[in-house]
Order: C-alpha cells, then structure tokens, then sequence
C-alpha cells in the first residue's frame, strides 16, 4: 500500500522545484514549453528524492502542510529571482550602451523573456546564455536545488526570517552587486563613447561649420562596434564573473535561510 507521507513529503519537493524552473534563467525562457517545465520538474525531484533524509516523521496533510506548499513556493521562487537577478546585470549593461550610442530608441522583444529589451543588451544576453549551456550551467542549478535541501529543510520556519534586518541587508548588496558588475561590462564601451562625446564637442566649438550632429551618430556607431569586436574576448571573463555572482549569491542566500 502506498505510503501518503511519502507522496506530501514528494509534493514538497515538487513543488519547490517547480517554482524555480518559474524564475530561474534559462528554465523561465519563453521559449521553453511549459509542459517540458512541468515534465523536466517531476523527474528531476523523482530523482533528487531519494537522496534526501525525510525523516521518520509523518506529514499529514493539514493546514500545516498547506503553510509548507507556500513555503516551498516562495523558496524556489526566491532562488531562481536572485540567479536572474545577477543575470540581468549582462541586459543592464546593454542599456547602458545603446544610450550612448542612441540604440535606447529602438528596443526588441526578448524572446527569453517575452519583454522589450536594448538592442545591444539583447545580444549580449543571448551570447551569455549559450555560454552558460556550453560551460553547463544548467547542471550546477540543479545541483544548487540539492545542497538547497540540505540547509533549508521543510521543517524550518523559513517565512520568520523574512523581516529581518540581515535579510534585507542581503538583498540590498544583491541589487548594489548586479549593477556593479553591469558597469564594469559596459565600462570599456561607455567610457570610449564618453570621450568620443567629448572630442566632438571640441570639435563643434573649433569648426562651427562642421555639422557634428550629423557625423557624430555614424561616428559613435562605427567606433562602438569597433571596440565590442576588440573586447570580445574579454566578455567572456566577464560573463564568467556573472555566472559565479550567481552561485554565489544563491549559497548565501541558503545559508541565511538555513541558519
């Protein structure tokens, strides 16, 4: 006969999982159909289950366990915000280069997301995601989801930690820490453009018959992509340092809740 502790203590793993394939990069993708979430979601916790230490005790399905579902909804949830989070610091860093190239008036729809997104911003998105398959990325969240459950058990009176101050501590440093490393990926670019900005004003002030506003745009255009080609090389440490922020704001925020 089959046991119903076990089927609730599954539906917990279920459904924390489920929750981060809602939020996580790559996994939210619109272009991921959401009966392959669901499907890939269930065997994943079909597999991570029995490597999991339950306990003896038995869950019943209460009002309790109810109060359980929304917790393990909203962890998953959180994880699979946070890694997002970090990611969209490569699209932030985009914005930051179409409004010096004046790219910011013309956006696109983000076939990942479903959103308007810069030009540049979109490019250098994708090129982190295919990154981030190719190094196997995706591996490493599901293996994130397992030490999840190691410092983040089921029984842990998880929502009491939401009001803390150290919480939200963290979640600053979160925000503070995406748009540091958007800077630094758009540095390179912002900073020639700068200067480009800045010989043209010289140059409109020494040769005021120059029509600057009409050579400037090409001009910046020509020299942004010149440069992107340049650094390319570089964005690879530099998405490398984004995938590792991930990880790594992920740990700590399940060593926060676990503690």
């Amino acid at each position: 006969m089959l046991n119903t502790s076990i089927v609730y203590a599954f539906l917990l793993v279920l459904v924390r999982i489920t929750a981060f394939m809602v939020t996580a990069p790559v996994f939210s993708s619109k272009g991921i159909p959401n009966h392959f979430k669901l499907g890939l979601s269930f065997f994943v916790a079909l597999v991570i289950y029995p490597t999991l230490y339950i306990g003896n005790q038995e869950i019943l399905f209460n009002s309790n366990y109810i109060i359980l579902l929304l917790v393990e909804t909203m962890i998953g949830l959180s994880l699979g915000w946070l890694a997002q989070l970090i990611f969209s610091a490569i699209q932030i860093a985009g914005a930051f280069i179409d409004m010096q190239i004046g790219f910011a008036i013309a956006n696109v729809i983000d076939p990942q997301t479903g959103a308007q997104s810069p030009l540049m911003g979109n490019f250098k998105y994708t090129f982190a995601t295919l990154l981030f398959l190719t190094i196997n990325g995706h591996h490493l969240f599901l293996d994130g989801l397992i030490n999840s459950y190691q410092l983040i058990s089921f029984e842990l009176d998880w929502l009491s930690k939401l009001d803390d101050a150290s919480t939200l501590v963290f979640v600053m440093n979160t925000f503070s820490k995406m748009f540091l490393i958007a800077f630094k990926i758009a540095a390179p670019i912002v900073g020639s453009l700068f200067i480009a900005d800045v010989a043209l004003g010289i140059v409109a002030r020494t040769v005021p018959q120059l029509n600057v506003f009409v050579i400037g745009l090409p001009l910046k255009i020509l020299l942004h992509f010149s440069i992107l080609l340049m650094i390319t090389p570089a964005l690879f440490y530099m998405f490398k340092e984004v995938f590792y922020e991930i990880f790594v704001t992920m740990r700590q925020f399940m060593e926060l809740m676990g503690n």
